[in-house]
């Protein structure tokens, strides 16, 4: 029997399963993006956030029970999913249901991924699943999730890990596996110094993707076994997953187009230069992530603002936008912007030019500026004159520059003698208090 050969299959499939979207990362490698937002929470795509692409997979795959545990600096998180994702009808037993860490067992937060779920069991006993789909929360792609619980039905597996294939030098910052000839998982490596390449591959490894399917009754075994474990660090990728292979039947699903058997789009945008990257794509002529595709929708939250405007035409002093993506509410007054992606409400003035940079949402750039290759946080004000991603001296004295060469810019940076005191002071404190 294969994977789709039967819609209404997988539908009942997908209908007995419970979703729980891991939401509640740091994602410490995006630097100052996440100092006010958790990872899942950040925008992507113009007018998205991250956790937007897990939560339309559900939706988009029949999966209409979903929990989103939250932990970290969650209240940009927590606003966008009450606005964005509350249509789903409860009566009907639909819901997409944010579960904040709130010491349900102790004085103790979430101590791994897998303590994030085993604190929750009983809301998820409470719904009888016979299915529970693990996601995490931080990662972009569209994925129809029926096929791969149809293929840990068939393989009669206790627990299935989604996989894909990942250069062999990036492969330490996840987990690496072995399989055998059938796809069952033989080895489990969480973040390894020296991945394994795959097979005949020496250039790549197989990685998870922080995708998981349980059968309820296994996965409450695991946890609870997990639990009473004082040297465990409570993770799947650390501890459930190894400590099932050899002893259950895990298995490895590809995440393949099925219908090209081609490795299909997955961007961990874990790092600034990632994240910077995966938005660039978007503005080529035909990206690999297709936002227009009405068979596969991603839904999310939105402000009604006006459309984008282009104003001004005039010699050094024309309005207009070229290889590039201008979401709503953007004025782009008398500059240019080349081969750029420009959240909601973000504003250009006249005679600055902006190239291959990403705004994020509600952005100002003043008159006569010079932007490129460059990440504007939420809210940044760039004053008259500003050169952004010209020298790169200057740049990493005042902003953060990666590896790649990306400046990353946020508004504290920026602020001059004009900025509110004490703002300043509140932040100060509030890390101060945070670092006791």
């Amino acid at each position: 029997m294969k994977p789709r050969k039967s819609g209404r299959f997988v539908s009942q499939l997908t209908k007995s399963t419970m979703a729980v979207v891991m939401a509640g990362g740091r994602g410490e490698r995006l630097r100052q993006l996440t100092r006010n937002r958790a990872k899942p929470a950040m925008p992507f795509g113009g007018k998205y956030r991250i956790i937007d692409f897990s939560l339309s997979n559900c939706v988009n795959s029949g999966i209409r029970q979903v929990l989103v545990l939250t932990q970290y600096k969650a209240h940009a998180l927590i606003q966008h999913i009450q606005r964005g994702w509350g249509y789903l009808r409860g009566e009907f037993g639909e819901f997409v249901q944010l579960v904040p860490a709130q010491q349900r067992i102790g004085e103790v937060w979430y101590r791994g991924t897998a303590d994030s779920l085993f604190q929750n069991l009983d809301i998820i006993e409470a719904y009888h699943p016979d299915l529970v789909l693990v996601l995490a929360g931080d990662h972009v792609y569209k994925m129809d999730y029926g096929p791969m619980i149809a293929f840990h039905v068939e393989k009669d597996a206790d627990i299935t890990v989604g996989v894909v294939q990942v250069p062999l030098k990036q492969a330490s910052q996840f987990g690496v596996m072995t399989i055998n000839e059938v796809q069952r998982i033989t080895r489990f490596s969480e973040k390894p110094a020296a991945p394994e390449p795959m097979p005949g591959r020496g250039d790549v490894a197989l990685a998870s993707m922080g995708i998981y399917v349980f059968r309820r009754e296994f996965l409450e075994e695991c946890l609870l076994a997990d639990a009473k474990d004082p040297a465990s660090a409570h993770d799947f990728g650390k501890n459930i997953i190894p400590g099932a292979i050899g002893r259950n039947r895990v298995y490895a699903y590809p995440f393949e187009d099925v219908k090209t058997a081609a490795q299909a789009y997955w961007r961990d945008v874990g790092t600034v230069d990632a994240f910077y990257e995966a938005n660039m794509e978007l503005v080529y002529v035909t990206p690999e992530l297709n936002l227009y595709d009405e068979d596969w929708p991603i839904w999310t939250y939105q402000e009604h603002v006006p459309g984008a405007k282009f104003i001004l035409d005039e010699d050094g002093r024309r309005g207009e936008a070229i290889n590039s993506m201008v979401s709503g509410g953007c004025i782009v007054s008398g500059a240019t912007v080349r081969e750029s992606l420009l959240f909601v409400n973000s504003h250009v003035q006249e005679r600055s030019s902006v190239f291959r940079s990403v705004l994020l949402p509600n952005v100002r750039v003043g008159r006569g500026c010079r932007i490129q290759r460059a990440i504007l946080d939420d809210g940044c004000v760039v004053p008259d004159g500003t050169q952004i991603g010209v020298d790169r001296a200057a740049d990493a004295a005042r902003f953060h520059v990666t590896e790649g060469g990306i400046v990353l810019v946020i508004p504290e940076m920026l602020a001059g003698p004009d900025a509110n005191p004490r703002s300043g002071e509140l932040r100060a404190a509030m890390e101060a208090a945070a670092g006791h």
